[in-house]
């Protein structure tokens, strides 16, 4: 029988959790952004941006309970001002 490896994480803490959870976001957005792809809408996947800022914005508009969540990253979906051009090789 073949045997499987599995890879424990140390999840003892809330931000051990939240770390690894962050990592998991991607697969839910590269989903996102592959399906409004599909569908003629343009996205961008955004990092680096002032977390507790944008934390605060959020939750001053009521968009986020920061008691029960956080901001890992951001994307943005929007169409497209003017077609693509055609590569000329």
């Amino acid at each position: 029988m073949k045997q499987v490896a599995f890879c424990f994480f140390n999840l003892s803490t809330e931000q051990d959790v939240f770390n690894w959870a962050s990592k998991q976001t991607y697969i839910a957005l590269g989903n996102m952004m592959s399906a409004a792809a599909e569908i003629g809408i343009d996205s961008c996947l955004i990092e680096g941006f002032n977390i507790n800022e944008a934390e605060k914005y959020l939750s001053e508009k009521g968009f986020i309970d920061l008691n029960e969540f956080g901001s890992s990253y951001m994307v943005g979906f929007d169409y497209r001002n003017e077609e693509r051009s055609l590569k000329k090789r």
